[in-house]
């Protein structure tokens, strides 16, 4: 594909942009926590993989080379906004929810809050196992850093993820 790609053949980037673009979207989104964000960020990616395709090594995995360009481009969009505070989502709803409908809301939100505190490696390892499910392997090719390091810091992240999220009052099983 990418070598059609290259040639001129629109169709066959198209079927890269398909075969990616839910996981990146994923990661974007869980990164911006916004779904505009996450789609612009998205399409920035694909549209500068696409100019910058003459530069892929054909070696390497297609999706570990537009993952870095993809979380590039999210690191520098979520450092240049300012930080804002998500709205309550009780206020614009008109039909009451219930209890556990709220406190599973309040849980995930907390739960992504947690990770959106997690330093910016440790919550890539964790987006990438647990939002993306790459194996070990997939991770390894994607961030470039050996299995063993790769498992050394998805269980440093997981840990540090339990801390942060004790201390917002969210129970661990």
């Amino acid at each position: 594909m990418i070598r059609r790609s290259l040639e001129g053949d629109a169709q066959a980037y198209g079927e890269l942009v398909a075969a990616h673009q839910r996981v990146l979207f994923n990661v974007a989104l869980r990164m911006t926590r916004n779904r505009e964000d996450a789609q612009d960020v998205t399409q920035i990616a694909f549209i500068k993989a696409y100019q910058k395709l003459a530069t892929f090594d054909r070696r390497r995995k297609f999706f570990s080379w537009i993952y870095r360009i993809l979380w590039n481009e999210t690191l520098n969009l979520v450092q240049r906004r300012p930080r804002q505070e998500d709205l309550d989502e009780t206020i614009a709803s008109d039909r009451p929810t219930p209890e556990w409908d709220t406190e599973t809301k309040e849980t995930n939100a907390r739960i992504h809050e947690a990770i959106e505190e997690l330093p910016p490696d440790y919550r890539q390892v964790i987006l990438l196992r647990h939002f993306a499910q790459l194996s070990y392997q997939e991770m390894s090719r994607v961030i470039e850093l050996p299995e063993k390091t790769v498992k050394s810091r998805l269980f440093t992240a997981r840990r540090l993820l339990g801390t942060i999220l004790e201390r917002k009052g969210v129970a661990l099983e």
